[in-house]
């Protein structure tokens, strides 16, 4: 078992080396290792040694597995891809995850009430199809898709669900800006890189309204929406990536808007401004 941890942990920060060579990379400060490689004991381990041998080498770079459970985590990270008047009417969304094994979808709960920035957000029903067991066409998988997403609507309503009328997709592959697959599904059942079909498109016709409003559809590729879901926890740090290991190996960079608090400075001004309270109360006693 030993000697197999450290044959995957050599692994990983083998391809972790390789990079943190590219130029999107070059200021990673940490990276969450997701997919299901990530919720084993063996696999945490593994992304523990990698870190150790990472930091031996000189690598200043966190490694840190991933806090939902890899299933989980691409649903919550759909939420991040909702336009902002969603969290002002409605206090959850639909979201699907399709892999080269599975399919889910399901309900996120925002619970903005407990965490504005989504910190909180959990998945409040979902619904798990192995279709690499089945082998269905592509049309086949499209349509039990689509019974899913009803099932789950309707799983919502009697949970007393606020549902907004969007939906956040992760899929393998290059993501185009019209919701066209480039290249990267080929582990998905039948051809879904083809010209003449557009996930988006086929999932408004099956839910073309969620409650009296028409459905509107964003995807993005399914490690890019795993790692959106850790972006609450890493607004310390200015420059973070997600490596997901599944059927696949998916990765994706990313850089934070906001540069994160120096802690120490806010330390100092709350220490200033403490100093000059006693010296205004000073000035008051005498």
């Amino acid at each position: 078992m030993l000697s197999a941890i450290e044959s995957f942990a050599q692994s990983l920060a083998f391809v972790i080396r390789r990079f943190v060579r590219l130029k999107s990379w070059a200021a990673v400060e940490r990276i969450v290792v997701g997919g299901g490689f990530s919720d084993s004991r063996v696999g945490e381990l593994a992304i523990g040694r990698a870190g150790i041998i990472l930091s031996t080498d000189g690598h200043k770079i966190d490694l840190v597995p991933i806090r939902h459970h890899p299933d989980e985590a691409g649903l919550v990270g759909g939420a991040h891809l909702a336009p902002k008047w969603i969290f002002e009417a409605y206090d959850s969304i639909v979201a699907v995850d399709i892999g080269g094994s599975n399919i889910r979808a399901g309900i996120v709960e925002l619970r903005q009430d407990k965490a504005p920035d989504l910190g909180k957000a959990r998945v409040s029903s979902s619904e798990l199809w192995r279709h690499a067991e089945e082998e269905p066409t592509r049309d086949e998988a499209i349509a039990r898709l689509g019974e899913m997403l009803k099932a789950q609507l309707k799983q919502a309503k009697k949970d007393g669900l606020r549902v907004a009328p969007f939906i956040g997709v992760g899929c393998p592959g290059l993501i185009e800006p019209d919701g066209a697959i480039e290249r990267g599904a080929q582990n998905l059942p039948g051809n879904w890189e083809s010209s003449r079909f557009n996930l988006v498109e086929s999932i408004r016709e099956l839910i073309p309204e969620i409650g009296d409003h028409e459905t509107q559809v964003a995807m993005h590729n399914d490690a890019v929406i795993q790692g959106l879901s850790e972006m609450p926890a890493m607004q310390d740090i200015e420059n973070w990536a997600v490596l997901t290991i599944g059927t696949g190996l998916g990765n994706a960079s990313y850089r934070n808007r906001a540069k994160p608090k120096d802690k120490a400075a806010d330390k100092g001004k709350d220490s200033d401004k403490d100093k000059a309270s006693e010296k205004d109360k000073a000035k008051a006693r005498g």
